[in-house]
């Protein structure tokens, strides 16, 4: 097979990988019923003039399933971490005891349930537009290849297969993600 066409279905398949990765990665931050240290991981702290992830200033934990503690590297950070998560708007009142920063996180109702499930399908279905937009970039690069149409078409098929294992791993990802949404 030509170089360049392998090129392309080698990117390709990157490009699909990573946009699987960051699917996970955003069904990390949707909160199923218990608490998580991921749940504050897009949480952004002022750290003396620069915004700075919380887990490089603080060590965040869960003692139990329904709350998170912040234990801040140093103390003088406490009302910035708090700051941080209200900022980050994931719906959590953070309480401090002048050594670390306590989360309790509620129960979801079955409102809210419903609520992040469509957030998931949005974020699964999301994935899988950029995972046919990387198949249809593919597709046209592969068409100004200058080799015979076979070949052509024998790569767009292999494009194919790709795209199909990549909306399926999706699927899967959104199912098992949904059922923990949804379980009480």
């Amino acid at each position: 097979m030509n170089e360049e066409i392998t090129f392309i279905i080698d990117s390709a398949k990157e490009a699909m990988e990573a946009a699987v990765n960051h699917l996970v990665k955003e069904f990390g931050n949707i909160r199923a019923g218990k608490a998580t240290p991921a749940m504050l991981g897009s949480v952004m702290v002022d750290y003396y003039g620069s915004q700075t992830p919380l887990s490089q200033v603080a060590n965040v934990s869960t003692p139990d399933a329904q709350t998170i503690t912040v234990q801040p590297w140093e103390k003088n950070m406490i009302p910035e971490i708090e700051k941080g998560i209200i900022i980050s708007n994931l719906g959590f009142n953070p309480m401090n005891n002048g050594e670390h920063i306590i989360i309790n996180v509620p129960a979801l109702t079955e409102e809210r349930r419903k609520e992040l499930s469509k957030q998931a399908k949005a974020e699964a279905e999301n994935a899988k537009i950029s995972i046919r937009n990387i198949r249809r970039d593919s597709n046209n690069d592969i068409k100004k290849v200058e080799v015979s149409d076979d070949e052509k078409k024998v790569s767009e098929d292999q494009v194919q297969t790709l795209t199909d294992a990549f909306i399926k791993k999706i699927d899967e990802a959104y199912v098992i993600k949904d059922a923990e949404i949804m379980k009480v």
